[in-house]
Formats: C-alpha cells, sequence, structure tokens
C-alpha cells in the first residue's frame, strides 16, 4: 500500500526532479555551487535530481527541498509544490478504505511485532474515574475536615469552662 504511494510520487518526482536539473544546468549551476547555497548535502540534491524520494525522511521535507531549490534557481516555486501536491492527492484520493484498513491492520501487526520498552507501553487496564466523581470526592473530604476542625473547636471550649468551674470550686 505505502509502496504504491512511493512508486507513483516517485515518478512524479522525476519529472520534477527533471525540471530543475534543466534549469540549474540551462543557468550553468554547479551541482557544488548548490549545495554550498542551499546548505545541502550533494547527495541529497542528486536524490532530488535523480527523483529518489526514498531518500527522504519524509514528504513535508521532501517539498520544503523542492520549493527552496526552486526558488534558489528562480522558477515559480509555488507551481511545482502545487504539482507535487496535486499528484499525491490525486493518487491519495483514490485509495480505498479498504486498502486503508488493510495498512492499518498491517501496521499494527509490525508494532506488535517489535520488542518495545516497558516504559512506553500503553497499559490497557487504566481505571477510568469521571471527573465528577472526583470533585464530589474532594468536597466530601472538605467537609468532614470543617466538621472535624468545627467539633475540636467546640470541645475545647467546653474543657475551658469545665476548667475554670473547677479551679472556681477550688478556690473557695
Amino acid at each position: 500500500m505505502a509502496y504504491k504511494i512511493y512508486l507513483i510520487v516517485g515518478e512524479i518526482m522525476k519529472e520534477i526532479g527533471e525540471k530543475l536539473k534543466a534549469t540549474r544546468e540551462e543557468i550553468g549551476i554547479s551541482k557544488e555551487e548548490v549545495c554550498e547555497d542551499l546548505k545541502i548535502e550533494i547527495e541529497q540534491l542528486d536524490n532530488l535530481e535523480n527523483g529518489d524520494m526514498q531518500a527522504f525522511p519524509d514528504i513535508l521535507s521532501l517539498k520544503y527541498l523542492i520549493r527552496d531549490y526552486a526558488k534558489y534557481l528562480g522558477l515559480d516555486k509555488d507551481d511545482l509544490v502545487d504539482e507535487f501536491n496535486e499528484y499525491l492527492f490525486d493518487y491519495t484520493s483514490k485509495i480505498s478504505l479498504e486498502d486503508i484498513k488493510e495498512a492499518t491492520k498491517e501496521l499494527k501487526k509490525d508494532n506488535l511485532d517489535k520488542i518495545q520498552s516497558p516504559y512506553t507501553i500503553e497499559r490497557k487496564n487504566k481505571v477510568y474515574i469521571p471527573q465528577f466523581l472526583i470533585y464530589i470526592f474532594v468536597v466530601i473530604v472538605i467537609l468532614l475536615l470543617a466538621y472535624f476542625i468545627y467539633a475540636i473547636m467546640t470541645d475545647s471550649d467546653s474543657d475551658k469552662e469545665t476548667l475554670i468551674t473547677m479551679n472556681y470550686e477550688v478556690v473557695k
């Protein structure tokens, strides 16, 4: 599934890469000069001009490189990026729901086969407590604390009266 996307986009990349390479050669700029000015490796430039999409970490970084390189060469960067987006959208919008479900199952299967750290594994037996129950518990605890403080305060006042009364009787 994902491989099909790479093939279609790879063909588009070859067309875009050929345009960029032809423009660079027409202007007379060397690969080294482009790499120095854009601060990229010569391998990245070769991969871009050859349409090797798999050499890039993701589509977003590839899109930014196309944009920057087109701008550097004086081409309409938006046209090239739009062309890339259009081909990508045309293909991905034709993917059936069954293919997406199948790809999702394959990804889940691949993830199960991987060794996972006990620190990053999602726990499936999480206890979910609704938030309103937590609020009710907090209110009950506060009310109980207030009651105990009130009870202690009222008991201490009655103890003082008893002590005063006892002292008074002893003094007579």
